[in-house]
């Protein structure tokens, strides 16, 4: 599951705080015609502020997407394991669907001021299309990884005593077998599935993901504006209602992963990295790829604004030029304002 901006994706802190300048409109005014109401509010600087306001002042990409990351795993996981551990009695399908959706509807309001990602493979859609700082990636990669770790561990902390009972007892944590509570945390594909179409369910529900994305924050065209949230919900539970029964539709690292290493760490033994034929690594890589082409696509047919793809040659010649000056999205907006 997954996330993206509610607004232009280089968040407000892109350029450095000392590059902030504060504008004094000017007026040719006589003093007694002073308008008081344009007086500036005294300037608090940040050493002025106390200890815990500036680092979340510095590092508030970083925690927004962990916030916003654990809130969707909460709703995502938390509705898994009511639906396993009840026996399905307190929920179907339908209902995870409808709980993973409001997750990333309520993960992307409460990580709104990074941009709500809340997926790795959707910070890096918008890192290649949409100008977001490269230099960012790693904060919000770790921001969102965590995030999910944390959301996997709370949900398996308020249900251990159901997770006991369902399993047989204290201790016992299975994967694949009849009991198993592993997919609580992580997907695993059905057992009819190729290697081939494991990788395909992964790619072609992450190409939509994204390439829905790119249109609802599009203003160019009809767009989501401040709706935006609740058209996310209406995605991410489409995604599942249609193609989440092959392989869960994981169509995120940090949604898969985190979990995933949180049940390893919590005894599910090596299983959980064998299982499916060591099918980890897929819900790894390829919503980086399904991602990347969503976006490709919604900017090859659709987008006209600002878009390596709108460059000559499709912004291919990039790739042999690993220069600053042509891949640092912060280097050239920067440059574009001087």
């Amino acid at each position: 599951m997954a996330i993206t901006p509610i607004h232009d994706s280089m968040s407000e802190s892109s350029i450095d705080k000392s590059a902030r300048v504060q504008n004094i409109e000017m007026s040719s005014k006589g003093p007694e015609h002073e308008d008081l109401s344009t007086e500036s509010a005294p300037v608090i600087s940040n050493e002025d502020l106390p200890l815990w306001s500036r680092v979340k002042d510095d590092y508030k990409d970083f925690l927004s997407e962990f916030l916003g990351t654990m809130t969707l795993l909460l709703f995502g996981d938390g509705v898994v394991a009511q639906v396993v551990l009840s026996k399905g009695t307190k929920g179907d399908y339908q209902s995870i669907s409808w709980g993973w959706g409001i997750g990333v509807m309520f993960g992307v309001y409460v990580g709104g001021k990074s941009g709500g990602h809340l997926n790795p493979a959707v910070t890096l859609a918008n890192c290649l299309y949409r100008g977001h700082p490269w230099r960012k990636f790693p904060f919000y990669f770790m921001g969102q990884l965590l995030g999910a770790m944390a959301g996997a561990a709370i949900v398996y902390g308020n249900y251990k005593s159901a997770f006991d009972v369902y399993e047989g007892g204290p201790g016992i944590r299975t994967v694949g077998g009849p009991n198993s509570t592993a997919g609580i945390f992580c997907t695993y594909p059905a057992d009819f599935m190729t290697r081939t179409g494991m990788v395909f369910s992964e790619f072609i529900a992450s190409t939509i993901l994204q390439m829905v994305i790119f249109a609802m924050i599009d203003s160019d065209n009809i767009g989501a504006g401040p709706l935006l949230p609740i058209c996310l919900f209406f995605l991410i539970f489409g995604i599942g209602a249609c193609f989440g029964w092959e392989t869960g539709y994981a169509i995120n690292l940090a949604r898969d992963f985190g979990p995933r290493l949180v049940s390893y760490m919590i005894g599910y033994g090596h299983e959980v990295w064998s299982a499916g034929g060591y099918y980890f690594w897929i819900p790894m890589v390829v919503p980086f790829l399904g991602c990347a082409f969503g976006g490709f696509l919604y900017d090859f047919f659709i987008f006209s604004g600002e878009s390596p793809i709108n460059t000559p040659a499709l912004g291919l010649p990039r790739l042999v030029k690993p220069r600053r000056s042509v891949w640092s999205n912060t280097h050239r907006a920067f440059n574009s304002q001087v």
